[in-house]
């Protein structure tokens, strides 16, 4: 036994750098743009959590993804989209998928959502392509 815990040990590292994904330079760019966009919230005060979301969105199509949150923090999700992008919309649901009221900017391939959690709990975080073309998106969020 002890002479294959060596080689399950490869086998393992090689399925989990498979699984693992680049992310492409429109990816990488559209993360840019997020992270300017997050940068203005940290004049007040906001940390730029550790992580993002990447992906392509398509015209008149929108993104969920989930996020645990905590009551009584604020929190700003802000996205950047690549140039085909005309205009992106960032909108927050509760776990019941009830629309949240958040404060909101928006810029063309740039958006973001702001507004401070009452219940901690799971939420949806909908990216929207609302004029443009396919594209990749990126997704931050901070909090304080």
């Amino acid at each position: 036994m002890k002479r294959h815990l060596p080689i399950l040990f490869w086998v393992f590292a090689l399925a989990a750098s498979v699984c693992a994904r680049a992310e492409t330079e429109s990816e990488v760019q559209a993360r840019k743009t997020a992270l300017d966009v997050a940068g203005a919230f940290t004049n007040e005060g906001f940390k730029i959590r550790d992580g993002h979301w990447c992906g392509t969105i398509k015209p008149h199509d929108h993104t969920l993804i989930a996020v645990n949150l905590y009551a009584g923090n604020q929190y700003w999700f802000s996205v950047g989209a690549t140039e085909g992008a005309k205009k992106i919309a960032v909108s927050v649901y509760d776990e019941s998928g009830k629309r949240i009221t958040t404060e909101g900017y928006n810029a063309g391939e740039k958006a973001a959502a702001g507004f401070a959690s009452a219940n901690s709990g799971q939420y949806f975080v909908s990216v929207d392509l609302i004029d443009g073309q396919e594209g990749s998106f990126c997704l931050v969020y901070s909090y304080k």
